[in-house]
């Protein structure tokens, strides 16, 4: 059974929420964005879970949000260059850095090229998930394939409740729009995909 729990965004963690991931749940979640859907990376079970609520991620891989750029390094490696410069402008909020992780991760987590895709996201409440669980979480959307992404825990709880242990319920309507994905293991940043930050930013933040 779904476990509904509404805090408001500088609530705390609840513990429910970090109990299940560790259990390798899923628990949806909201970020800056959209609600997300966190498991523990790490775990093999969880990422196939996940996987298979999404119905296969194919060779994209799965998003992840971390506490920190701090997180980031100590828990994937360190970023390139152009990967840092982006981050420290960025970070925290809505670009998402492609890069070459220095770890192993499940299958289905890294894309098929080995890269990774990984953000320090504004939201507070998210960056606490990542920082209690002590490695970064999935930040997929919390939605099946074909179907727009939850912007409401009712959204949530009507699209996937069924496949979730944990919503972690913000009132009020996410803003809906998606993270820019960047690219940045070459001496200059490729766009993956259009989102929040317009890419004449990323450039001038680049150069």
């Amino acid at each position: 059974m779904t476990h509904r729990i509404t805090i408001d965004s500088a609530g705390d963690v609840p513990d429910e929420a970090v109990v299940a991931i560790l259990r390798g749940e899923i628990v949806a979640y909201p970020t800056d964005t959209l609600y997300g859907l966190a498991v523990d990376p790490r775990r093999t079970d969880a990422v196939t879970r996940l996987d298979e609520l999404k119905a296969g991620t194919g060779r994209t891989g799965l998003p992840l949000v971390a506490a920190s750029l701090a997180q980031v390094e100590s828990a994937l490696g360190p970023l390139p260059p152009l990967g840092r410069r982006l981050a420290g402008v960025f970070w925290p909020g809505p670009l998402t850095i492609v890069y070459l992780p220095a770890v192993s991760l499940p299958a289905g987590v890294a894309a098929a090229d080995g890269s990774v895709a990984v953000r320090v996201p504004a939201s507070e409440l998210a960056r606490r998930l990542a920082r209690a669980l002590g490695f970064p979480i999935t930040a997929t959307s919390a939605n099946p394939p074909g179907v727009a992404p939850a912007s409401t825990g009712a959204e949530v709880a009507r699209l996937v409740g069924p496949a979730v242990s944990v919503i972690v319920d913000q009132p009020g309507v996410l803003d809906g729009a998606p993270s820019t994905i960047v690219d940045a293991r070459g001496p200059v940043p490729v766009l993956v995909r259009a989102g929040v930050v317009p890419w004449d930013h990323v450039l001038q933040s680049a150069s």
